[in-house]
């Protein structure tokens, strides 16, 4: 689900014929905050308590000992699966555009995250900071500490999380996404670039497999680092 609304809006601003192409940044921060809502709903109906769509958030849950470590590995597979039939899918949406749309790169970037200024570091960087405050502030939503100032309301209410994180997505992708692209998701960013070396797209170019690893490593790192913080303030006393 994440990614058929993530995916698609990146498709839909970026080929050719699509009406609409060339909607700017400001329609893809939204098109994601969007696609994490309504993700986390669907997730969170058919049986996944947690709603979680990101090893990311779900490596910081396992070091808080939401999950075990094979927990942790299978419910990241499944997440890169998904991401890997929602990109399929929307290829299938947009068939007819991918032969009128003659940059690979642009085709590559409906897929998958790629930096601005090609610098591996600074890239690693700023997927750890916009990991970092993703998953830390997803921990002063959820935190049993903010209550609204009402007596008896502990946390975000219910029903209303999923809303207020992809607020934050929005958020996150207008600050912190001009570099990179926010991956900040192993999952998001792996699983549709699977789908775009094996998918018979047209006029496709490689997958970028030499810079795949950022997108992975660096919000793992972000997350763990979100952890260390957090406990150090104290947010899980």
């Amino acid at each position: 689900m994440l990614l058929v609304f993530g995916c698609g809006v990146c498709a839909n601003l970026t080929l050719e014929k699509s009406k609409g192409q060339g909607s700017g940044w400001v329609n893809i921060a939204i098109g994601w905050g969007f696609a994490v809502t309504l993700g986390v709903f669907t997730a969170t109906t058919l049986g996944a308590p947690q709603g979680d769509l990101n090893p990311s958030v779900t490596f910081a849950k396992m070091l808080v000992g939401i999950y075990t470590f094979p927990q942790f590995i299978m419910t990241s597979v499944v997440q890169v699966l998904g991401g890997i039939l929602g990109a399929a899918i929307v290829w299938l949406a947009y068939l007819p555009h991918w032969e009128e749309t003659k940059d690979p790169a642009a085709k590559l970037g409906i897929f998958c995250t790629a930096p601005a200024i090609r610098k591996m570091g600074p890239a690693f960087l700023c997927e750890f900071i916009a990991t970092f405050f993703l998953v830390f502030v997803i921990w002063m939503i959820f935190s049993s500490k903010f209550a609204y100032g009402f007596p008896g309301l502990n946390g975000a209410a219910d029903g209303l999380g999923p809303y207020i994180v992809g607020v934050l997505i929005w958020a996150l992708g207008l600050s912190l996404g001009g570099p990179t692209g926010y991956a900040m998701n192993p999952a998001r960013d792996l699983g549709p670039r699977i789908a775009h070396a094996i998918l018979p797209i047209a006029g496709k170019g490689g997958s970028d497999w030499g810079y795949a690893w950022v997108p992975i490593l660096a919000p793992l790192c972000g997350a763990g680092f979100a952890y260390v913080v957090a406990t150090a303030l104290g947010a899980f006393a």
